[in-house]
């Protein structure tokens, strides 16, 4: 797929990085010739450097015969006018933007073929709410992801010395709730990624990650370990637009205070929120934590902008008796030095941000031959953003296309050659071959046609239901 990316920043280029190890033709724009010149040198991409939104750079850059164009430079009219270029010049089948105003976002017909024709929107405020909301929903949960409109869940849990499963082999899942349709996709250990077959044994401190109806998670998870009371009380360190945004979605349901140091954030903060509270004060300030109770706190979400106020935050709260801690960090590079320490989940915006991208970018897929491969991979990339272990990055991403040629990975699949089994997440590709079982259920139905955005039973058909 000949595919042009706008902008060459931290997102633009790992996009690039990760499109172009799929054999896909990659041509990248930005006006920093410095950084075009760093990736080329890696990476078996075109660069042209410029404007991504005049239409002289967007032709140089090979416009007329795209299939797509994904703008995510750091300006939000940039990406708006690259995409509106591109529709009315040179009519591009496919355009995403990374949309960061909420200001644009929530104005719904700003977004047509009549005004501004943007086919996916990406708003990594909107996306790293929308997980952590998730999170606080779930109680004990390391990653939620939504399937099917969330219909179907995908969830992590660490396993606990007491969980009924703990100790006993995957295929008794199946016996303790034959009701639940459920399937395991992948379980870390001790760093480092295991094969669940039905004979595996799950273990204390296991991070298992399942598959499951929504209304079934909490029966799931309740095998795992022992379930955790629902959250009441929720503190956020930091009033900026994730904050806000988390603040305004849970207000009606939780007992929310949110820290700011800002006086007229604080304000605007009081006057959005009908049952929060608003703090004036530093969320590192130890005297303020204390008087506002953070050892009654069941999560304290630290939601600055900046990395190392997050971090110490989170930090300070746990010492203090969080129960859960949930940190934003906007530098990548810090997930694997905190997480798992102190701070129960590190959040990264860009990792989030990438994963949708790559999710959208691989729904365009309609070649039966990588059917296969794009369910692994975009559930592989998906997962990888919010919560699943920071160790989990180089077993996950790049590791099929590294060993396996496109055309062969089909095929492969079906066999589940030794090579492939070291990816944990080809789990899915069991499952699918099970589809005869499992056509009819919510798990496959609903879970596998939402990431590959083919009906399962259509395909089964053509190819004499085998993936």
């Amino acid at each position: 797929m000949k595919i042009i990316i706008v902008g060459a920043g931290q997102v633009g280029g790992t996009l690039a990085e990760h499109l172009a190890s799929e054999k896909n033709d990659i041509t990248l724009i930005d006006k920093d010739s410095n950084r075009l010149r760093e990736l080329q040198d890696r990476l078996d991409i075109g660069t042209v450097a410029g404007h991504g939104s005049h239409p002289g750079v967007l032709s140089r850059a090979g416009a007329t015969d795209a299939e797509m164009l994904i703008a995510v430079t750091d300006s939000d009219e940039i990406n708006m006018v690259a995409c509106q270029v591109a529709h009315t010049l040179f009519r591009t089948p496919t355009k995403i933007a990374r949309i960061r105003s909420h200001s644009y976002t929530q104005k719904q017909n700003l977004f047509s073929r009549d005004s501004f024709p943007i086919d996916v929107i990406i708003s990594p405020e909107n996306l790293v709410t929308q997980a952590i909301e998730r999170l606080i929903d779930h109680p004990g949960s390391l990653q939620v992801l939504d399937f099917a409109e969330g219909k179907a869940q995908l969830v992590g849990v660490k396993a606990f010395y007491g969980g009924p499963m703990v100790g006993q082999q995957l295929s008794q899942i199946r016996t303790r709730m034959p009701n639940i349709d459920t399937r395991v996709a992948a379980i870390f250990r001790r760093n480092r990624p295991i094969i669940p077959e039905a004979g595996t044994v799950i273990e204390a401190d296991d991070d298992v990650f399942f598959i499951a109806a929504r209304e079934h998670i909490r029966q799931v998870m309740a095998e795992m370990r022992r379930i955790d009371k629902p959250y009441k009380r929720v503190m956020i360190a930091g009033g900026g637009n994730i904050g806000m945004r988390l603040a305004e979605t849970i207000d009606s349901r939780y007992n929310i205070k949110v820290i700011e140091s800002h006086p007229e954030r604080c304000k605007l903060l009081s006057e959005r929120l009908h049952r929060g509270i608003a703090l004036k004060g530093s969320a590192s300030d130890r005297d303020l934590l204390i008087a506002e109770n953070i050892e009654d706190t069941d999560v304290f979400c630290a939601l600055t902008n900046d990395d190392e106020i997050n971090i110490m935050a989170s930090l300070l709260a746990k010492r203090l008796g969080a129960s859960k801690v949930i940190t934003l960090i906007g530098n990548p590079a810090y997930v694997d030095l905190v997480q798992g320490v102190d701070i129960d989940i590190a959040i990264s915006p860009q990792l989030v941000t990438i994963g949708s991208l790559l999710t959208h970018v691989r729904r365009g897929t309609e070649a039966v031959l990588h059917e296969v491969e794009v369910v692994l991979q975009a559930l592989a990339v998906e997962i990888l953003p919010v919560g699943i272990p920071a160790h989990a990055d180089a077993a996950v991403v790049g590791h099929i296309h590294d060993r396996l040629d496109r055309r062969q990975l089909a095929a492969r699949a079906v066999d589940l050659q030794a090579d492939l089994l070291a990816e944990p997440l080809c789990r899915l590709a069991q499952l699918a071959q099970a589809a005869p079982d499992l056509l009819d259920g919510l798990l496959a139905r609903h879970v596998l046609v939402e990431i590959v955005g083919l009906d399962l039973h259509a395909r089964a058909a053509q190819v004499g239901r085998k993936l």
